[in-house]
């Protein structure tokens, strides 16, 4: 497979369920990638802004990633902020299906 831009996650679509993160490392970096259940990508940085939690290994409602830790939350495809205890936004960064896997796009 030839990528037309971007950097391939390592997972193949039909691996991630609707409606669910997982961690991925892409280009040396920890995301989270998700699905939501209207069939659309998304992926941030891994690490929550309060705590340090793994927030590919929390729940995904909606297009709001919560961290397992302490119950802040992002959005799955700004980063921002939208529910407390954390105040800084995550990086995100755009995905989606090229041919059989996953790419996100890296700055």
């Amino acid at each position: 497979m030839t990528l037309t831009s971007g950097f391939a996650t390592g997972l193949r679509p039909d691996q991630v369920q609707p409606g669910s993160v997982q961690v991925v490392t892409v280009d040396g970096r920890s995301l989270c990638i998700g699905l939501t259940e209207d069939g659309e990508w998304g992926a941030i940085d891994n690490v929550c802004t309060h705590d340090g939690g793994v927030l590919g290994t929390g729940e995904l409602d909606g297009n709001a990633v919560e961290c397992p830790r302490h119950g802040a939350r992002f959005d799955l495809f700004s980063g921002r902020v939208l529910a407390l205890p954390a105040v800084r936004p995550v990086r995100a960064y755009p995905a989606r299906v090229e041919g059989e896997q996953l790419v996100v796009e890296l700055p």
